[in-house]
């Protein structure tokens, strides 16, 4: 494959930062597919809370990475991986761009830097993990972690379940530390190094960010996020953590269990939505360098030509 001919484009920003009508505009501009980077919307059901593309939306581009999985069955980044994977190379083979776009860090990081590895886990360490979860919460897992880590737990997310279960089951099936198992990342090659890749990251205003939060979750639980929540239930949502602890699902969740008021479930979400963005601007401020500077969107949004890509060769 030409470097030269190929590139991969990454359209990325925090949440309600305008990324699904910029997207569009692009691809169609460019002729280009969309494939999805968002670790919700790959679950079939995860509709409104997600903000997945709404049929006309996908209609008018095509989309990749939507309604990959039951909502059931635990879809990690490394299915993401092979998924994405075939997307991208397959597009390519007939002449066609890929634009991702989405806003899961951990999920767009994979095509920049290895980010799994290929550490088998048995069905009784992931058994023995999963009981001191459940019996002693995220603190049980950081106290083992940490005594198996006696150097610190490095850059491992902290207040994020799903990462510390993972982290902890490779300790104890490899018998390694987490920056052992770092430096095992590190000899991995670059994913896609046969592509140039372009970015491309948005940012909000801050007032307007809490104003666009605000006006998404009203309409979001106008337009039925209670009974999406109920419906997903029913098809096996509480067997999936990082489903059932997504952003909107989750305070739902909370409010059908009683611990929430009904009154309470907009504000319970505007919170963690605004927690969540503050989160994806510092991690996209982390893992970019300082020259990519996030692009402030502004009211209505902002045209193709505003656009700037940086070029990560």
């Amino acid at each position: 494959m030409n470097k030269t001919s190929s590139t991969l484009y990454f359209l990325a920003g925090v949440t309600s930062s305008g990324k699904t009508q910029l997207a569009l505009e692009w691809a169609e501009a460019n002729g280009a597919d969309i494939l999805s980077c968002d670790s919700i919307a790959l679950y079939k059901g995860m509709n409104i809370g997600s903000a997945k593309p709404s049929a006309a939306e996908q209609a008018r581009v095509r989309h990749h990475g939507l309604d990959l999985s039951e909502v059931s069955q635990r879809f990690d980044v490394s299915k993401y991986l092979n998924y994405a994977k075939n997307i991208i190379t397959n597009a390519y083979l007939k002449g066609s761009k890929i634009l991702v776009v989405g806003g899961s860090g951990f999920y767009l990081r994979s095509f920049f830097s290895a980010v799994v590895d290929e550490v088998s886990v048995s069905d009784e360490i992931k058994e023995r993990v999963d009981l001191l979860y459940r019996e002693d919460g995220l603190d049980g897992l950081l106290e083992k972690l940490k005594k198996l880590n006696p150097l610190g737990l490095g850059e491992l997310d902290q207040a994020n379940p799903v990462r510390a279960i993972k982290s902890l089951e490779r300790c104890l099936s490899t018998g390694l530390t987490l920056q052992e198992l770092q430096r095992e990342f590190e000899k991995k090659p670059t994913p896609y190094s046969e592509f140039q890749k372009k970015t491309c990251l948005l940012d909000r205003d801050h007032k307007e960010l809490l104003e666009l939060i605000k006006s998404r979750t009203e309409w979001m639980l106008s337009n039925g996020l209670i009974e999406e929540v109920e419906e997903l239930i029913k098809l096996g949502l509480m067997q999936n953590y990082p489903a059932s602890s997504a952003v909107g699902y989750r305070e739902t969740l909370a409010y059908l269990r009683g611990e929430i008021k009904r009154d309470n479930l907009a504000d319970a979400i505007q919170v963690s939505t605004r927690q969540l963005a503050s989160k994806q601007r510092k991690w996209f401020r982390k893992y970019y360098d300082h020259d990519q500077l996030l692009i402030p969107v502004h009211g209505k949004g902002i045209s193709l030509s505003e656009l700037v890509w940086r070029s990560d060769t």
